[in-house]
């Protein structure tokens, strides 16, 4: 490893079918009715009629198929944790190896994406405007779904570019940057306008939009990692950032020699996928066990063949540096207590058991704050979220949400905002036309 260059060591951890790969794959599949992998799929895609068509050599039929389904197809062909959901389900995985359906969508999906082929156009105008405010997973697939049914739609985003969490928060071994803004552009031609560098932070602002549209859709995810609240934290690494980095300029991402991650959650897995391929000692610091880490299994073992270790039941009480240089991190021995409110086992220190972990990096990825940005917005919450009903309209009218920054209850993950944000716009569509209808009773 240590022979390649920096982008060489980051490459998809799977690479793409060729077309007699995929042609083999296809037909390997049983077509069932009422298919498992249809029903375990978020956003309900219709895997066997795509996986069909592909066997057919039909990949423009098989990728309008993905995408009616799934506006973020490309990225969900990649990041999603299919052996927990689609292959997961596959008949076949119960006796034989199940269709690879994930590597067959991103087959698909590619094909026209990769060659701009145009898949949808905008539906017939209705002569309403909605502004969508976060261009992740929720944003982009209620934008879409908004401007196929004839809506002239606004994206604002905060940041240079936009695909959010896709763009900036993904490690490029699982999704390259190219495949998120492809599917930007892929918006700009359903006629959205995405206006970048562009942040709602008050109240006001909010005001302002509906006084210009007639709906809004809040997408604006998760808030910054928290802190650690131990003394030496300034000199320890954000891991968002230090993902985003590596997507952004890996040429000049700073890596320690010896690296510690603190957090058992796929971030926490992704940073010391990172700080692994530059060539790092690379160990993961977590106070529970693995029966109690977040992060999916097969990312768990991933991680555990990429050579990285796991330090369990073991919490951070200190950053050790001298001038300004970290040079370990002191910690405490925990043991496993009773249940707290998540759930899990309570972890507890075990007096005089500090010890010290050498390092000269330490990353925290230990999840994200609840979206401070509701309250200033005024919004009704829900255990810290923001509140929606069925239609995902909050507690003001005419401004609905969806995707990581409702997610009171389930699993964040990017399908299932993808799958918010359908639902959302079916949401809105359903308010403005029953609007319409009584102004012109």
């Amino acid at each position: 490893m240590d022979e390649l260059q920096p982008a060489e060591r980051f490459q998809e951890s799977l690479p793409p079918l060729t077309a007699h790969e995929a042609a083999l794959e296809a037909n390997r599949c049983l077509y069932c009715y009422d298919a498992p992998c249809l029903q375990a799929c978020p956003t309900h895609i219709d895997i066997p009629t795509f996986i069909r068509k592909i066997a057919t050599g039909n990949l423009r039929g098989s990728a309008r198929t993905i995408l009616e389904a799934n506006f973020l197809g490309g990225t969900c062909a990649r990041v999603c944790p299919v052996q927990e959901l689609c292959e997961g389900a596959c008949v076949l995985g119960r006796d034989h190896t199940p269709i690879q359906i994930g590597r067959l969508q991103r087959y698909a999906v590619d094909y026209v994406q990769q060659r701009g082929i145009r898949m949808f156009q905008p539906g017939p105008p209705t002569g309403l405007k909605v502004a969508v405010v976060g261009s992740g997973p929720a944003g982009l697939s209620c934008s879409a779904e908004l401007a196929r049914l004839g809506y002239e739609v606004t994206l604002y985003e905060r940041r240079e570019l936009g695909g959010g969490l896709s763009t900036y928060g993904i490690i490029v071994l699982r999704e390259p940057i190219e495949v998120a803004l492809r599917e930007v552009e892929a918006l700009r031609d359903l006629g959205v306008q995405v206006v970048t560098g562009h942040e709602l932070s008050e109240r006001a602002h909010l005001e302002e939009l509906l006084a210009a549209f007639d709906a809004v859709f809040l997408a604006v995810g998760l808030g910054a990692v928290p802190a650690l609240g131990i003394p030496g934290e300034e000199y320890v690494t954000d891991g968002l950032a230090f993902i985003e980095a590596s997507k952004l300029d890996l040429a000049h991402l700073e890596v320690g020699r010896r690296v510690l991650v603190i957090g058992a959650g796929n971030t926490a897995v992704d940073a010391a996928t990172i700080a692994r391929r530059m060539g790092a000692e690379v160990t993961v610091v977590y106070r529970r066990t693995e029966a109690e880490m977040t992060a999916y299994a097969h990312e768990y073992h991933f991680a555990l063949h990429e050579g990285i270790q796991y330090r369990f039941l073991t919490q951070p009480v200190a950053l050790l540096h001298r001038q300004g240089q970290v040079v370990g991190l002191e910690c405490v021995r925990m043991e496993l207590g009773e249940a707290d409110a998540s759930g899990r086992p309570r972890p507890q220190p075990l007096p005089g058991s500090n010890f010290v972990l050498p390092a000269d990096q330490v990353i925290k990825a230990i999840g994200q704050e609840k979206p401070r940005l509701a309250q200033a917005l005024g919004l009704a919450l829900e255990g810290g979220y923001i509140a929606v009903d069925d239609a995902f309209e909050t507690s003001i009218p005419r401004v609905f949400a969806g995707g990581d920054c409702i997610r009171a209850r389930g699993v964040a993950s990017t399908v299932m905002a993808v799958q918010d944000g359908k639902l959302a716009a079916q949401g809105i569509h359903a308010r403005l036309a029953a609007a319409r209808q009584e102004t012109l009773l």
